[in-house]
């Protein structure tokens, strides 16, 4: 059995996102850049996955060198194999459509009986990438999944619903499934692993060109605004409640 997971890269948000002078997207160049958060659920939940099956595992990354520690890190996990994907043309932020399309060539060669996603990642503005993955290969799809296992007859996972149900469905082989969460939090592995990983595995490289077709063009990007500063109420409890009724008042609440 044979596992494929693509993983994307996204905007650390605990460091300071910047617009470009055009206006029309993100400084590139100040970007601190990390794993996307439901793709490290992805890869955790093959590794699970291999543990249980000793299936074959392979991650794929876009990036350039950019993706490269997330690659290791993933090797350190468990992962067997492991793809970079070189892009020749690309001069824009790539959108998902053309990730779809560009992973899916790569996907199709190794045709593998489970895809792993991440069912999101934040920085999109043109939808997930598993849908499309899976219109471009053929085959069905299904997000929002926290657990999976492999069975007789196929693959069986969870899907959560609203409410915080929890619904078990069985399908056949392949499929790409929407990871939201794995069974179990992704596992801490040492930068000294890493390291030493780097030293023992390979990264396999491929090309390819990217076609922007279907993902939205941004044309103007802007700060949020900036509200008034805060206004602290002090006294007793009935001056500062007939001051909020006064607010709730002028808002025309009441």
């Amino acid at each position: 059995m044979k596992i494929v997971i693509p993983i994307q890269l996204v905007p650390d948000r605990v460091e300071e996102i910047i617009i470009n002078k055009e206006g029309n997207g993100f400084d590139l160049g100040e970007m601190v850049w990390m794993l996307n958060e439901f793709d490290d659920h992805a890869v955790e939940q093959g590794i699970l996955l291999k543990e249980k099956l000793n299936c074959e595992v392979v991650v794929l990354a876009v990036g350039g060198e950019l993706a490269d520690d997330a690659l290791f890190a993933a090797a350190a996990k468990g992962a067997d194999r492991l793809v970079r994907l070189n892009i020749d043309n690309a001069v824009e932020p790539i959108n998902n459509h053309a990730l779809a399309r560009v992973f899916g060539v790569l996907i199709k060669a190794e045709n593998p009986d489970l895809v792993l996603t991440g069912v999101s990642n934040y920085n999109s503005f043109d939808g997930c990438l598993g849908p499309m993955l899976a219109e471009f290969l053929g085959i069905p799809y299904m997000g929002y999944i926290s657990s999976v296992d492999v069975s007789a007859s196929g693959v069986t996972f969870l899907k959560d619903q609203p409410g915080g149900i929890k619904v078990k469905y069985e399908a056949s082989f392949p499929i790409v499934l929407g990871i939201s969460s794995s069974e179990k939090p992704p596992r801490y592995v040492p930068v000294s692993k890493i390291r030493q990983v780097m030293r023992t595995s390979s990264i396999e490289e491929a090309n390819g060109e990217v076609d922007l077709i279907g993902g939205l063009k941004i044309t103007r990007m802007y700060e949020p605004e900036k509200s008034g500063k805060i206004e602290m109420f002090t006294g007793n409890p009935k001056d500062v409640a007939d001051e909020i009724a006064k607010i709730i008042k002028s808002q025309g609440l009441i």
